[in-house]
């Protein structure tokens, strides 16, 4: 009687240890999570981060100040630390850095989830937190695609990694979320953060996801809705491109527009976001941006004319594109 008992629990044993490691498989995919990022959220953040209540946004001043604050609730109630120090989610930026502008002071947010097997090896994904501020004859500029659609993406990709590394399935590589400040007037945020004070070495990032502008149609695409412009993405690692493109073929099937890639592109884009001061230090970059439209640096950039299944795509493009650049084995190769 003894010995078919132990058989029996063996084999009980064995198909139990297979039906987990089948298990530990399918978990920790990033369909498990995307669905998280939803349009509902996406409004509600972007309904009050470009309200009148923040003024614009415009770099060193109140608004700019409320802006930082918001984003830096969030990450606490979502319980993702910053990697500058317990609680401090402020990288400070002198008055001085930004060459003579009458400005005041400002800040980058930054807030971070560990990798579990690379934490040494950093994803950023980035998006400007600031705007233009007020008109002189009072009107504010709520700059909600400019970039408010980018800044709530973030927000909504952090939440999904939190999710997901708070069910065990925490990503390979580490993810900093960075929200940089004076990108209006000249990337300063941006470029603090890569010239004077990189919180994680630069050799060691692997790559930067740059969300400026997402929740708009340009005039061009007026009858095609399901697309995004992306700009960087072949310039230093072709492999980064093809990695793109693969997870845009297996989950969304957007049109990836690249006329602004074109290195003749009378527009310049590639130089004019925050993605440029980590390409310039050969950092491999997508820019994510959906063109301009009559509304741009206008009073009339307003929430209400946010396409927000369009956000919730695009937001979900990019997280599906930093989950793969986080977990897949090897770091992706420069040309």
């Amino acid at each position: 009687m003894k010995r078919p008992t132990l058989l029996l629990c063996l084999a009980i044993l064995i198909v139990g240890c297979s039906t987990c490691q089948n298990k530990s498989k399918h978990a920790g995919k990033a369909t498990d999570y995307v669905e998280l990022i939803t349009a509902n959220n996406l409004k509600e953040n972007l309904y009050t981060y470009a309200s009148d209540e923040f003024e614009g946004r415009k770099t060193g001043e109140p608004g700019q100040k409320k802006a930082i604050e918001f984003i830096k609730e969030h990450y606490v109630a979502l319980g993702i630390p910053s990697p500058i120090a317990d609680g401090d989610y402020f990288q400070e930026i002198p008055a001085s850095f930004f060459n003579g502008l009458t400005t005041n002071g400002s800040e980058n947010v930054l807030a971070y989830i560990k990798g579990s097997e690379k934490p040494d090896e950093i994803i950023i994904i980035s998006a400007h937190l600031d705007h233009i501020g007020i008109s002189n004859n009072g009107d504010i500029n709520n700059g909600a695609d400019d970039d408010g659609s980018g800044t709530v993406a973030i927000l909504e990709i952090a939440k999904a990694f939190k999710a997901a590394a708070d069910k065990g399935h925490g990503p390979k590589r580490s993810i900093l979320f960075l929200h940089v400040t004076g990108e209006e007037i000249g990337l300063y945020g941006s470029r603090y953060y890569a010239d004077v004070d990189p919180v994680f070495p630069l050799a060691n990032t692997v790559a930067n996801l740059n969300i400026d502008m997402i929740g708009r149609v340009d005039p061009k695409h007026e009858n095609q809705r399901n697309y995004l412009y992306l700009i960087g993405s072949d310039k230093l690692s072709k492999e980064l491109h093809s990695i793109s493109e693969a997870v845009n073929k297996k989950y969304f099937n957007m049109e990836l527009d690249y006329t602004y890639n074109d290195d003749n592109d009378p527009n310049r884009f590639y130089y004019r976001s925050d993605h440029y001061n980590f390409a310039k230090n050969n950092i491999p970059v997508i820019f994510y941006f959906n063109g301009t439209h009559a509304d741009y640096h206008k009073p009339s950039d307003t929430p209400d004319k946010i396409q927000y299944d369009l956000l919730e795509t695009r937001t979900r493009f990019i997280f599906q594109t930093a989950w793969e650049l986080a977990n897949r084995d090897e770091r992706i190769k420069l040309d």
